[in-house]
């Protein structure tokens, strides 16, 4: 089931964007073999297996990846496998002896998908760093905020997820679709500053054409503008806004009680401070619920802010099932949906080596080797 159904990834674990792409790979039906260190969670935060929700999906195999039959092993399911996932920094793979030479030289059609920050080369290719420093260098952070204040960082959804896991699952399908007609591989570099510059062409083009100044909080889609911002309930609530088009405003003005002159200045700057104020006191006169039942599913594109906690029992979310409880655990369900592939039963997150019996087994390993790289302390 599944789009990717038959597509088998090797994922050597680590923490944030590579996870998250190779949850997206198997959400959508690719068998992905995480590869963990024996002695070490994986995770980088310590909390139960249960919660990891970008790891579920997998089946976990725990090698020491310090003896050469662990590396060995690594190899002998690369032979059989469509790509693979690494987020090291530079060299590391290479020094491991799993590096794209080695690897593509026993499987020439692997592609072999490289997470990172600052990319594999460049000054900064061997710093460390988090999603708030990548995001940084590329603009998008200095962009987001309020006016006359400090930028705010958006969680890690820009650099680790946005510009990170999506483009490297896209990078990856790309070059399998390749390796398909081919049959050559491809190594994919994948860097987070690439990605979340990537993300900010929409307002590059902006900036040229003179309609993005460049200062926070003074544009359209930055709080600038008053009719794309979120106000304040009276239950302390808050409710996003975003009509953007006059049309829509039109909708907006006439559910809230917007006066004239407000309509027709929608797009005048020098009128926002004084319709700002106007959405500030309307917004704050009734709650959030009160809202949400005057405004939903009109094209006033006015909508509650939900929490985490709330999200999963808002109406269209519960319809949609966009969010499912597995094994106690509420999180989203796979994204997106197709009308003939069907969805695949993606497993909840293994324990580290649940399966790796199962998966020595697939990379032709016999019993009794099984049982010998088990008694050394090959695998785990």
């Amino acid at each position: 089931m599944g789009p990717l159904a038959g597509i088998r990834i090797v994922e050597l674990a680590g923490i944030g964007p590579g996870p998250m792409c190779a949850m997206l790979l198997a959400d959508l039906g690719a068998e992905v073999i995480l590869v963990e260190r024996t002695g070490d969670s994986g995770l980088g935060l310590p909390q139960k297996r249960q919660f990891a929700v970008t790891s579920r999906g997998r089946k976990s195999i725990a090698l020491d990846l310090k003896k050469p039959e662990a590396i060995e092993t690594v190899l002998r399911l690369i032979e059989k496998s469509d790509g693979l996932i690494e987020g090291f920094r530079p060299g590391v793979m290479e020094r491991l002896g799993l590096g794209p030479d080695v690897c593509l030289k026993r499987n020439p059609k692997l592609v072999y998908g490289r997470m990172t920050g600052f990319g594999q080369e460049g000054p900064l290719a061997h710093a460390a760093g988090h999603d708030i420093n990548y995001i940084s260098l590329t603009g998008a952070l200095h962009a987001i905020g309020r006016k006359g204040e400090r930028p705010v960082p958006p969680l890690n959804l820009v650099g680790d997820f946005g510009g990170g896991a999506l483009y490297l699952a896209f990078g990856m399908m790309a070059a399998m679709l390749r390796a398909q007609k081919t049959g050559e591989g491809d190594v994919v570099d994948a860097a987070m500053v690439d990605g979340a510059a990537s993300l900010m062409a929409m307002f590059s083009g902006l900036t040229a054409a003179g309609r993005w100044n460049g200062r926070r909080g003074e544009n359209i889609l930055d709080t600038g503008a008053p009719w794309y911002d979120v106000y304040e309930t009276k239950d302390g609530g808050y409710f996003a806004v975003g009509a953007i088009e006059a049309k829509f405003f039109a909708v907006l003005a006439d559910r809230i009680g917007l006066a004239e002159e407000d309509r027709k200045r929608q797009y005048d700057p020098a009128h926002w401070p004084a319709l700002r104020a106007r959405l500030t006191e309307i917004f704050k006169s009734k709650t959030r619920d009160d809202w949400s039942a005057i405004l939903e599913g009109t094209d006033a594109c006015a909508t509650p802010v939900l929490s985490l906690e709330e999200a999963p029992r808002h109406p269209h979310m519960a319809a949609r099932r966009t969010f499912e409880d597995r094994a106690g655990v509420m999180q989203p369900a796979a994204a997106p949906r197709f009308a003939r592939a069907g969805a695949p039963n993606v497993a909840p997150p293994p324990e580290a080596g649940a399966q790796t019996r199962e998966v020595l087994a697939l990379a032709g390993f016999s019993a009794q080797d099984i049982a010998a790289m088990l008694e050394k302390g090959v695998a785990v």
